[in-house]
């Protein structure tokens, strides 16, 4: 009997004193420990092949619809926000990435993009490989721009911008092919590396994405 008094009023003790030890240690600042992880090759590999394994099916999955309407608005906004969120895609699920390494992965996913595009059109559509040399550097440089913005935790506002010039481009390749169509295309081109170049250089290489 004396027993499971003891055991009655050991338990209710015991969780008093864990609450007070718990609210005295909660006054203490909290702290989170989370480790740097450097991508190896192998994962560099896996995300270059994002490019063609799932960015492509995502892009196309969408693309049923296009043939409901008309070109010029699958080309200038349905296009353009549909290819730059499915090459960013992959990389919502990364954590413990440091700034430069999600900006990294992201080149890597439009890099794999626009290599399988390109093939898509060159060697199956028979458009001249020239033209669409810019498709790959484009599509590398503007999937680093959204990638920076999910490192910075900004997405909305970098993926609207990529999302902006590819809609400018796509436009004026829609509506003219001539000098002026090509000056625009050009002038993207160039903002784009631009600007995927500083976003690279701003990335940290020691902050961690969590």
């Amino acid at each position: 009997m004396c027993h499971f008094w003891v055991m009655l009023i050991k338990k209710p003790l015991i969780h008093i004193v864990r609450l007070c030890f718990m609210e005295h240690q909660s006054e203490q600042p909290q702290a989170c420990v989370v480790s740097i992880h450097r991508p190896s090759l192998r994962e560099f590999v896996f995300f270059f092949s994002c490019g063609f394994l799932v960015s492509i099916p995502f892009t196309l999955f969408f693309a049923q619809l296009y043939p409901y309407l008309p070109s010029i608005l699958v080309l200038a906004v349905c296009a353009p926000f549909i290819e730059e969120l499915a090459k960013v895609f992959p990389l919502f699920y990364r954590h413990g990435e440091t700034e430069r390494s999600i900006v990294t992965l992201g080149l890597l996913i439009g890099l794999g993009f626009g290599i399988a595009e390109f093939v898509l059109y060159v060697f199956f559509l028979r458009v001249n490989p020239l033209v669409r040399v810019g498709g790959v550097i484009f599509h590398a440089s503007s999937a680093s721009i959204t990638a920076f913005g999910i490192a910075k935790k900004k997405v909305l506002f970098y993926y609207l911008l990529a999302v902006g010039l590819h809609a400018v481009n796509n436009f004026f390749v829609t509506i003219a092919e001539n000098f002026l169509a090509s000056f625009v295309g050009l002038l993207v081109l160039v903002t784009v590396f631009w600007l995927a170049w500083g976003v690279w250089h701003r990335a940290s290489k020691n902050r961690v994405v969590v």
